[in-house]
């Protein structure tokens, strides 16, 4: 693998992970990746170009629009032309008061150009079952409607650009 600038890469996630988990504008997001870019997500499935990782990331953020990512922390290896996140796909408590969290790993390869050409995801899926059944259970109990709120109480103490506005309307 070519070996790349350092701030080149920092920059190229951060605007990736802006676009996405903090803006959610998955057209944005979509766009971070090169055009024949490889996706591959352990769970939901595989995708092989920037267009299939748009078609499908969009209504799969729809189906899960409660849900938002939380930023923990961040490697950059400019000699890979790697960048490995780790956060907390996270949902607000619906009694307001927490947040209802599983753990996942991203795996980023630069392809150039502020383009990713790959990324890898891994998440906890027995914790994310346990938590979706938590999060139903909690809604039953205090609000029915929760998940339609989309609230991002819980943005964690990541620096200021991973984190974003308090529910998914206000967002910029």
């Amino acid at each position: 693998m070519a070996a790349f600038d350092r701030d080149e890469l920092e920059q190229a996630f951060r605007t990736y992970w802006q676009a996405g988990a903090v803006g959610e504008n998955w057209d944005a997001w979509a766009d971070c990746f090169t055009e024949d870019a490889d996706y591959v997500e352990h769970v939901l499935g595989r995708m092989k170009g920037r267009e299939a990782i748009r078609a499908w990331i969009k209504p799969i953020m729809v189906q899960f629009g409660e849900l938002y990512t939380a930023y923990e922390w961040h490697l950059i290896d400019p000699s890979s032309g790697r960048a490995i996140v780790y956060m907390q796909n996270r949902r607000d408590h619906p009694s307001g008061t927490g947040t209802i969290d599983f753990p996942g790993v991203t795996i980023l390869e630069y392809g150039g150009g502020g383009k990713w050409r790959y990324e890898e995801d891994f998440w906890a899926f027995p914790q994310a079952q346990a938590t979706n059944k938590e999060y139903a259970d909690a809604c039953e109990k205090y609000d029915r409607e929760h998940a339609k709120k989309r609230t991002r109480l819980n943005w964690g103490h990541g620096p200021a650009w991973t984190r974003g506005a308090p529910s998914y309307a206000a967002r910029t």
